[in-house]
């Protein structure tokens, strides 16, 4: 066995640049980022309370910003996929703000104002969920997987999404009863609204 004394080929490293992230994940990223702190402002900076349907919709905008956050960071938003991984999470938390908004419009639920007075909570809630998830979709849309395989990764996001809110919706406590009188002041969390008899 000899041994060979010829200089090995080594490819030279790459230098060449991977895709961009695409802008739309920046984009949702920020939005998660406003639609969290203005969700901490109501509890902290104002003094409402959260009731459980606002809690859930916390939790699903306070894990959008971390998988975004750490997604992008970590580089995942080169590959076309920390898109399709947020999706769910923006689905829930959407629908799980439209129920609380029909809940609020039905009658059955009289909630707080929102930032400066622009709607309720849920309302603002609402708004930011639908942003996050239309720019969620559209950076789906744009990524590179193939077409068939993008569209069923998309809709089984948007199934598990809804399946996420359906629970969500589903397992969250009872409300209490109406009020026998009149509240002496306006609502600092979601309550059943006075119903004269």
């Amino acid at each position: 066995m000899t041994l060979s004394t010829e200089p090995t080929f080594r490819a030279a490293p790459s230098t060449a640049v991977g895709p961009a992230v695409n802008p739309w994940l920046g984009a949702a990223l920020v939005a998660a980022l406003l639609g969290l702190a203005g969700s901490l402002y109501l509890s902290l900076g104002m003094g409402l309370k959260a009731c459980p349907l606002c809690f859930y919709q916390r939790t699903f905008m306070m894990s959008l910003v971390a998988v975004l956050g750490i997604g992008l960071i970590s580089g995942m938003g080169r590959t076309g996929r920390l898109g399709l991984l947020a999706l769910p999470l923006a689905i829930a938390g959407l629908g799980v703000a439209s129920f609380h908004v029909y809940l609020e419009t039905a009658g059955k639920l009289e909630c707080p104002q929102g930032l400066l007075g622009w709607g309720t909570a849920p309302q603002q809630s609402l708004v930011m969920f639908g942003a996050l998830t239309a720019l969620l979709l559209t950076d789906v849309m744009a990524s590179r997987h193939a077409g068939w395989v993008r569209w069923l990764l998309t809709v089984g996001g948007m199934v598990l999404g809804g399946l996420l809110a359906v629970g969500s919706c589903v397992s969250n406590p009872p409300m209490p009863a109406p009020p026998a009188k009149p509240y002496a002041a306006a609502p600092d969390i979601c309550r059943p609204p006075y119903q004269p008899r």
